[in-house]
């Protein structure tokens, strides 16, 4: 151990001694270092940024399920002969199956014109077979022809109060009950969709969505409704995920754009290991007497190996260590400038992943470019080298 420090402690008078020298010497791996660390932060803040609009625009609680529609033959996607949808009888079983805490929601999502007094108004359509406001768990069962519409969809028709009044969706005529508010800009109409008949169901199939109650449940709840949907209909006819799957690909998407990207930065990187060892080998040509005297006076080759390595660690070390301040100083200009162009709450996120990574890349670059030259040294003779001028 005392080798190791006195080694290092040589490594750091010789650098001094040409400062300028190394200096200009490990630019290739403060470009490199400098460049890396931007890209991984810049990298590491678009993950955050895409988890948090996910998290933020979905729940991560939420269970989907839907009908597999499609088949892959000879890697070719073919809509299947045969395809199964969940009726209402269905969804309440489903419903029964569940043991963990949850909510769950039924319902088909489309858009058709409806026929409100002789006119055809386009719209967006939603059959709910589960209750939500305005309809009510006895209005679905009793398959009530009743329907609830926003205020965009009731001012479209040109009527001063909307309830009472009658629209014909899918050749059936519904009775408006209410009408309710929500920030949508589109007209929106909804109706049970216990009315929906099994050829309607097909062409516009529904949907089930179970939010479970905690987080810790959703990996239960998710393998209750597989075992279940598996029993009845058979592996492969419908589609479950959870919107955690989403933040996966997400991560899996940009662990790979990280590590693309971390190659091509790398060959910088590399030049910038080749500088080192041209250091090392200029220094070696100065020094060369000095070697010869080292060896002359006991010192082996595993002395030299020890000190040229040390030597070498240390300038790699220093460029990174240079190369990460610039590279953090940079990302902090460039981001405000991303921000104002995209109007998009944008930011790097720095993190001991990328702290680590310039670290254990530092000591590598010494080691792996530091130990040719290490060995040259090693290997003068000492008497050719006292007389080397």
């Amino acid at each position: 151990m005392r080798q190791i420090v006195s080694s290092f402690l040589l490594a750091f008078h010789n650098i001094r001694s040409h400062f300028f020298h190394t200096l200009l010497s490990v630019l290739g791996i403060v470009i490199g270092v400098a460049a890396l660390v931007s890209i991984l932060s810049l990298i590491d803040g678009m993950e955050e940024f895409a988890k948090e609009q996910i998290t933020k625009t979905t729940s991560l609680n939420s269970i989907t399920i839907a009908t597999n529609a499609y088949t892959t033959t000879n890697g070719v996607r073919v809509k299947k002969d045969t395809v199964f949808v969940l009726g209402y009888d269905d969804f309440l079983n489903l419903k029964k199956t569940l043991t963990k805490p949850c909510s769950i929601n039924y319902v088909a999502q489309f858009s058709d014109e409806i026929i409100f007094n002789q006119k055809k108004v386009g719209t967006l359509l939603y059959a709910f077979g589960s209750p939500r406001e305005g309809l009510s768990q006895d209005m679905i069962e009793s398959k009530q022809h009743v329907a609830i519409v926003n205020k965009k969809f009731a001012a479209s028709l040109d009527s001063s109060n909307v309830v009472g009044k009658t629209i014909t969706v899918h050749d059936k005529t519904l009775t408006i009950s209410s009408v309710f508010d929500d920030s949508g800009d589109q007209p929106r109409v909804a109706f049970p969709l216990t009315l929906m008949t099994s050829d309607e169901l097909h062409n516009d199939m529904p949907t089930i969505v179970v939010e479970a109650g905690t987080i810790e449940d959703v990996g239960e709840l998710t393998t209750q409704v597989a075992n279940w949907l598996n029993g009845k209909f058979g592996k492969g006819n419908f589609n479950v995920w959870t919107n955690s799957a989403r933040v996966e690909q997400a991560t899996k998407g940009f662990l790979l754009f990280r590590i693309v990207m971390g190659l091509i930065v790398g060959i910088s990187v590399v030049v910038g290991g080749i500088g080192i060892m041209n250091v090392l080998l200029i220094s070696i040509t100065e020094r060369t007497s000095e070697i010869g005297i080292r060896k002359a006076v006991g010192a082996n080759r595993r002395d030299l190996i020890l000190q040229f390595l040390a030597e070498s660690v240390t300038v790699s070390v220093f460029g990174s260590m240079m190369g990460l301040i610039l590279g953090v100083l940079g990302t902090m200009a460039i981001v405000p400038i991303i921000v104002a162009v995209t109007k998009v709450p944008f930011y790097a996120n720095y993190t001991l992943n990328t702290l680590g990574i310039v670290s254990i890349l530092a000591v590598l670059l010494g080691i792996v470019f530091g130990t040719y030259p290490a060995i040259r040294a090693s290997r003068l003779d000492p008497v050719e080298a006292i007389r080397h001028e």
